[in-house]
């Protein structure tokens, strides 16, 4: 049976809007019909493409009768006010992770959502890539016994790119912990069961001129007894693509002169409002073009230890490692690597099945991104409490 579109808004039309839009360029069960963004260059080219009405405030799109979902797409700072806004108007809601930077907004956020009985999807996150999904699918047929641990790492760019002056502010989100580690608290959450109970961490802040996090590693504890290391740097150095058949994070074949191309052009902007205008540029409407990939997309090595063998993921599927042989399993394809976001998009509006990535377990992630920050100010474990099960 053919279902009636999905009518979006979008709220933000910068990076984190583009790196989506492939997948909802070509995806029928979704239409675009509205966007509210602050440049009115990205409301102009939302409209050359899509039609449909554009804004520039939260409060004019959350009263568009024709939105039933709002993607909220705008800088970590934003989420709160934009998600309770569209919860109070009665719209589904899709943000961008993190869930929010503090932990009262992200309950906040969440109550919102139920109070008004809409779904909250938290999201893209690589905890949707179809490789994790597959190495979830098959821990769950039992073949290779329980989980124990879990091993994931990334070496990127990151801090590097083109960052506004709050992306290089803790406090006001920004840093690789709430907008890179959330990642890798998604899978390993989603890969271990959920329910982390404690976490061990140190952090890296060693670049005077970019000043927040851009290293940290941990270990999670979860209440079933597994245990996860995550480790991460965006320093641009050593690149963990390397490790990853030369596919970047994105699903691109990496090209090798492209090493160092970060540094070399942040080298040459001279202030803060170059690089934020340098940002721009990667905005809709903008010179920014995202190609298609080639593979799914990946969020660095991850290797899951169970009773009865490994499993690792790549970005086309899995290698699985028992006793006495091993194989690769491919990955689904997918029209898109973003696609399953989609799915899990429709399947809740549509069918009110909504996925793993709800709220509260965006919230659970976001405690342990706080967690990560705490243990490594105090040289201590820290206990979580708002973590959920699969």
């Amino acid at each position: 049976m053919t279902c009636e579109p999905v009518r979006i808004g979008i709220v933000g039309l910068g990076r984190a809007f583009m790196l989506t839009l492939p997948a909802l360029r070509i995806d029928k069960r979704i239409q675009l019909v509205a966007a509210c963004a602050p440049r009115p260059e990205s409301r102009t080219a939302f409209q050359t493409e899509f039609g449909g009405r554009t804004y520039d405030n939260i409060t004019d799109i959350c009263e568009d009768e024709n939105v039933e979902v709002l993607y909220i797409a705008t800088p970590h700072q934003f989420h709160a006010e934009h998600v309770i806004a569209a919860a109070e108007s009665g719209k589904h809601i899709l943000v961008d992770k993190p869930l929010a930077i503090s932990m009262k907004d992200g309950e906040e956020m969440v109550v919102a959502c139920e109070r008004s009985n809409v779904h909250l999807i938290v999201g893209p996150s690589h905890s949707f890539d179809v490789p994790v999904a597959q190495a979830r699918t098959l821990i769950d047929s039992g073949e290779l016994g329980a989980v124990r641990m879990i091993n994931a790492l990334n070496y990127t760019d990151f801090l590097y790119r083109p960052r506004r002056p709050e992306e290089l502010k803790t406090n006001e989100g920004g840093g690789v912990i709430f907008s890179q580690a959330v990642h890798q608290i998604d899978i390993v959450r989603l890969l271990a069961g959920g329910m982390g109970k404690q976490v061990s961490a140190m952090t890296g802040n060693w670049d005077s001129a970019r000043p927040t996090e851009g290293a940290y590693s941990a270990l999670v504890g979860f209440a079933n007894g597994v245990f996860a290391s995550i480790t991460y740097s965006g320093y641009a150095h050593f690149d963990s693509d390397e490790w990853m058949d030369s596919v970047n994070e994105l699903g691109h074949d990496k090209i090798p002169e492209s090493y160092g191309g970060a540094r070399r052009t942040l080298k040459s902007v001279k202030s803060s409002q170059a690089e934020t205008e340098l940002k721009q540029t990667r905005a809709f409407g903008g010179d920014s073009i995202i190609l298609a990939p080639t593979h799914h997309e990946h969020f660095g090595p991850i290797i899951v230890s169970c009773e009865l063998g490994d499993i690792r993921l790549t970005p086309d599927g899995i290698w699985v490692y028992k006793n006495e042989e091993r194989r690769f399993e491919p990955a689904p394809a997918v029209p898109n690597p973003r696609t399953p976001v989609i799915d899990a998009l429709v399947n809740a509006v549509r069918n009110n099945k909504p996925p793993i990535q709800t709220g509260r377990w965006g919230l659970a992630s976001l405690e342990i991104c706080h967690a990560i920050l705490a243990s490594a100010a105090d040289a201590e474990s820290i206990s979580l409490h708002k973590q959920i099960s699969i």
